[in-house]
């Protein structure tokens, strides 16, 4: 099985500006991550953009949703931002896209931090892929939520059923 990952930027993407105190975007670390964590699997990456997602459009998740649709692999895993990524997997799911399996996941510390959850959550997502049956899903904290019953938890910092 190949598995398609969409990266949107989100805090997994991060860097740190010392001098300036603020984070920034540059490259996406996936493929860092995925020789770290030792995948084995048939992964194709493609980056989308590089945005936080509180910046995330309808434009931007029209873009998503096309090139989820439009690619050929059958499971798709998308990095997104956590403070919208609940938005965009419900604009997946009503864009009824057949027959593929796609899992939204992110960090809510950036990778670059070295105490990220991203390297955890992302293994969780290519797994979670392999897996459940065709529909939209969320993966954070080494759980799986479907799209329409799931929220971020602004307090835990975690994801847990709406």
């Amino acid at each position: 099985m190949r598995i398609r990952i969409l990266v949107t930027g989100g805090t997994f993407d991060k860097e740190y500006d010392e001098l300036s105190g603020t984070l920034f975007f540059r490259d996406t670390h996936l493929p860092e991550v995925l020789s770290r964590g030792r995948c084995k699997l048939d992964v194709r990456m493609e980056t989308v953009m590089m945005i936080d997602s509180l910046d995330m459009d309808d434009a931007g998740r029209s873009t998503i949703v096309a090139r989820a649709r439009d690619c050929e692999e059958r499971a798709v895993v998308i990095t997104h931002g956590t403070d919208t990524m609940v938005n965009t997997a419900r604009a997946l799911a009503e864009a009824n896209i057949p027959d593929k399996t796609i899992v939204l996941t992110g960090a809510m510390v950036p990778y670059a931090f070295g105490s990220s959850d991203g390297l955890f959550n992302l293994g969780s997502a290519v797994s979670f892929v392999q897996v459940l049956p065709p529909g939209v899903y969320v993966a954070m904290n080494g759980q799986h939520f479907t799209w329409d019953a799931v929220r971020k938890n602004r307090e835990s910092g975690c994801f847990e059923t709406a």
